[in-house]
């Protein structure tokens, strides 16, 4: 088989009878500088970790929000940093900067511009996963398409536009937040410790071309 003639995607429907995935791990909440900075001093030892972050939903045209949340992650500790309480300390700026931990997130782009309003920065050894999945032939670019294609379970989005800036993140908020960094974390590792298989995958598809199509529909004349 030629896999260069096969991408692998998911459907909504496929990934709708998933079992949701629940974060395993411990997570600690983080609203005040001192308890931040000994986070950020652990997780610069960890080698890798997953990343993300939330912003308070606009419900108003016009309205600009910052980021609420900064998700950092381990495979069992997730650390929840409640930027709307610390703001955007001397530390995190330098973990942002560091060269001596990788960090995985989605879509980083996005997280940076929205980051960059409120601070300057030059992100630093990040690692996107839209770029990393294409190379295994996972057409699908979002995070719960991904993870159900490697894990076959399903990141629940029922807390996506949930008020990151309450007064406590409900129990509910803390594992959707925690998920979405320790996901990116999971799937960077199945990946580059060769665990995953393309040729393997139960969502493979042939690609279809014009080429391929007119075969068909001249087949069916």
């Amino acid at each position: 088989m030629d896999i260069n003639q096969y991408s692998i995607s998911i459907s909504k429907e496929e990934l709708s009878v998933l079992p949701t995935v629940e974060f395993p791990g411990k997570i600690t909440v983080l609203d005040n500088v001192g308890d931040a900075r000994a986070a950020l001093r652990y997780l610069r030892k960890c080698g890798t970790v997953g990343f993300d972050t939330e912003t308070k939903p606009n419900f108003r045209k016009g309205q600009t929000n910052t980021v609420s949340l900064i998700q950092i992650s381990t495979l069992d500790h997730s650390f929840l940093f409640r930027l709307n309480k610390l703001g955007f300390f001397q530390e995190m700026r330098e973990f942002m900067e560091a060269d001596d931990v990788v960090k995985v997130g989605l879509s980083l782009r996005d997280d940076f511009h929205v980051l960059h309003r409120i601070a300057a920065f030059e992100p630093q050894n990040f690692v996107d996963l839209q770029a990393v999945v294409k190379t295994f032939r996972i057409s699908d670019s979002s995070l719960q398409k991904i993870y159900g294609i490697l894990f076959s379970g399903r990141i629940s989005k029922s807390q996506r536009l949930s008020n990151w800036e309450a007064a406590e993140l409900s129990p509910g908020q803390q594992n959707y937040a925690s998920i979405d960094a320790w996901a990116c974390l999971r799937i960077y590792n199945l990946l580059t410790d060769g665990g995953f298989d393309p040729a393997e995958s139960a969502y493979l598809h042939p690609i279809v071309t014009a080429d391929s199509s007119d075969v068909a529909d001249s087949g069916n004349n």
